[in-house]
């Protein structure tokens, strides 16, 4: 995710290799042959320096050509998200070596973030040594996510990983009396006061992940429990019945929480329109797996409103945050939003048949063709100012990006055309009138 206030552009090393040219423009950005070759034309760009860092893990902060930058520093959701990209990508783009590049990330992450002394993972790593050794619910969520992309993949025969992984979030971070999950704690062990929708967020995301992996019913029931308190519950807390991002102790919003700090890169201020499309395009998954009345209604609630409020009609895309009379107080676009937006606008037009998300998703497409993808190099820009002018030259930076977000949308819409192919049911009886 995403908002940092960025540095001067820095000065760029030469490409290792020639880039790859620019892909073609599809008639239909649906085509599964296009999205299928996106998934190619943004791995390639990892392939210019390479994803592999032969001291261990991946090269997560790179350049816009490709050239690398800060070599020795990684952070464990980028470790865990490059995992994910590659065991996933690897059939998907039909490039089964992928998987040699996904083992990689997993023997990383167990040999180097996870810490067998303190029973803790490090959250970054310099040089292969913890750096810092907070416990944060946001990484662990992308811990249980890529171990359910590795063992979808092959990568792990059985459970057994997934479910202790599972055990141990209990243990650290559940909080029943809330009927959700706590958010940091100290490297001595000291669980923080702050609560969040984020690290929520994202362990719902990693729930149905698992889920998907193992037909476990454990992590299908705790997805639910998650999107229910979290979209009706939390959201009726505020007048405009939207998710905020911060909570107190009681699980009441914080209002105020980060005011001045809208650009946190973990906990900026104001609703989050993104972060509203990320739970609408969850429980559209969730009503596949597990249908109920008003899991699609509120779906179409949370994206509508997030995608009317930011979406820029002067230079297209959406902007990063609103406050709470829907005023844009973070004018910046980023790479995710438009992402997950696309993707949640292909799962709302696969669930409704409404014709008005097809035209969220081609204006979203068209404004990302336009602007966030690189033709030169491969793969997306992070972030542009809202005339979508540059800011950085920064293109994948560790903890910010490494296209984890394009990719994983693109998978989401390539699932929806295949639920879509198979489907029993017309549209229509899909749970809306």
């Amino acid at each position: 995710m995403a908002a940092v206030v960025e540095s001067a552009p820095k000065k760029q090393k030469t490409s290792a290799t020639p880039p790859r040219p620019s892909h073609y423009k599809p008639a239909d950005f649906l085509d599964e042959a296009f999205l299928r070759d996106h998934c190619r034309f943004i791995l390639d760009f990892y392939a210019i320096s390479g994803p592999v860092d032969a001291n261990g893990g991946y090269n997560q902060n790179y350049y816009d050509d490709g050239s690398l930058f800060d070599t020795e520093f990684k952070q464990i959701v980028s470790s865990c998200r490059m995992l994910a990209n590659y065991a996933l990508g690897a059939s998907v783009t039909d490039r089964p070596a992928y998987m040699e590049t996904a083992q990689h990330g997993l023997d990383f992450l167990e040999s180097v973030h996870w810490r067998s002394d303190s029973k803790y993972w490090a959250f970054t790593v310099r040089g292969n040594e913890p750096e810092d050794m907070t416990q944060q619910c946001y990484g662990y969520a992308f811990i249980l996510l890529a171990y359910a992309a590795a063992r979808k993949t092959g990568l792990l025969s059985d459970n057994k990983k997934l479910i202790e992984i599972f055990d141990i979030f209990e243990e650290r971070f559940w909080l029943a009396e809330h009927g959700l999950y706590a958010d940091e704690i100290s490297a001595e062990g000291v669980l923080s006061d702050y609560r969040g929708q984020n690290s929520n967020m994202h362990m719902c995301e990693a729930m149905i992940a698992a889920y998907e992996a193992t037909d476990d019913n454990r992590f299908l029931e705790r997805a639910k429990v998650l999107a229910e308190n979290m979209t009706i519950r939390q959201a009726g807390k505020t007048d405009s019945n939207q998710i905020w991002e911060h909570y107190n102790t009681s699980f009441e919003p914080d209002l105020d929480y980060n005011r001045d700090d809208p650009k946190n890169l973990y906990r900026p201020w104001g609703f989050q329109p993104g972060h509203q499309a990320e739970w609408s395009k969850m429980l559209v998954t969730l009503n596949r797996y597990a249908p109920a009345d008003w899991m699609l209604p509120r779906a179409c609630e949370l994206f509508d409103k997030a995608y009317e409020l930011s979406w820029d009609k002067e230079h297209g895309g959406m902007v990063y945050g609103y406050d709470l009379e829907g005023k844009w107080c973070d004018t910046d676009k980023y790479f995710w939003v438009q992402a997950e937006s696309f993707a949640t606008a292909a799962m709302l037009l696969q669930a409704t048949g409404d014709a008005k998300y097809k035209k969220m998703y081609d204006a979203l497409w068209n404004y990302c063709w336009a602007h966030f993808i690189d033709h030169t190099n491969g793969a997306w820009y992070r972030i542009l100012n809202q005339d979508n002018s540059k800011i950085t030259n920064e293109k994948s930076a560790a903890g910010a990006k490494c296209d984890y977000h394009t990719l994983n949308s693109v998978f989401e819409v390539l699932k929806t055309l295949a639920f879509e192919a198979t489907s029993p049911q017309p549209r229509s009886k899909r749970g809306m009138p």
